[in-house]
């Protein structure tokens, strides 16, 4: 069976995300171990918080998850999928890891748009060979729940999503992915981009 390993780093929804890959097949294991981190067939990178106390928890895995990152895929999920990129702009300008290029940004205000940005909302995909969204329809809904946005290019947008402005929703350079809705959350929608992500493995 893969074996995903969800990494602890002390932030994130890590039991809803360990159900949902369970659901979607995966031999998952929550750790902070990095050994056991390398021998595994994936890695998923959960986090709900702010961007810069994210990467200072992470600090002490940033080496490990470049090496991993080189030969086997990472999938970053809401704060996780914005610590993917290379600059964090909440309480100030922060670094992230660089994996993907681009920042991430607070939503503008606007009238009649409340932030966060809260509930279902749809996928216009834009990478329709990418295996990660194999199988799944132009106009899904999924769920978010993010006053942060990435920005980022137009060749490393998988997905992109409409609320105050068209953002990126999920991201990819080489074996870096990133969602930023929660697939644990998304229904059968939700469980399908799970598969998929361990049918990558």
């Amino acid at each position: 069976m893969t074996r995903v390993v969800i990494l602890d780093y002390g932030l994130g929804n890590l039991r809803s995300v360990k159900k949902g890959l369970e659901k979607a097949g995966a031999d998952t294991v929550i750790t902070s171990d990095l050994d056991v981190m390398a021998d595994a067939d994936g890695v998923l990178l959960p986090g709900v918080g702010a961007f810069s106390e994210g990467m200072e928890k992470l600090s002490a895995m940033k080496s490990a998850l470049y090496d991993y990152v080189k030969e086997r895929p990472i999938l970053g999920i809401c704060l996780g999928m914005q610590m993917l990129l290379e600059i964090g702009e909440e309480y100030g300008i922060h670094e992230g890891l660089g994996l993907v290029p681009g920042s991430v940004k607070r939503f503008p205000d606007r009238d009649g748009f409340k932030i966060p940005h809260m509930g279902w909302n749809n996928l216009t995909i834009e990478k329709k060979d990418s295996p990660l969204f194999k199988g799944i329809p132009d106009g899904s809904y999924v769920y978010f729940v993010h006053s942060y946005y990435a920005d980022t290019g137009r060749e490393y947008t998988l997905t992109s999503t409409d609320y105050i402005l068209r953002y990126a929703s999920a991201i990819q350079n080489g074996n870096a992915y990133g969602t930023q809705f929660h697939p644990e959350k998304s229904g059968a929608v939700g469980l399908k981009i799970l598969e998929n992500f361990i049918d990558m493995l």
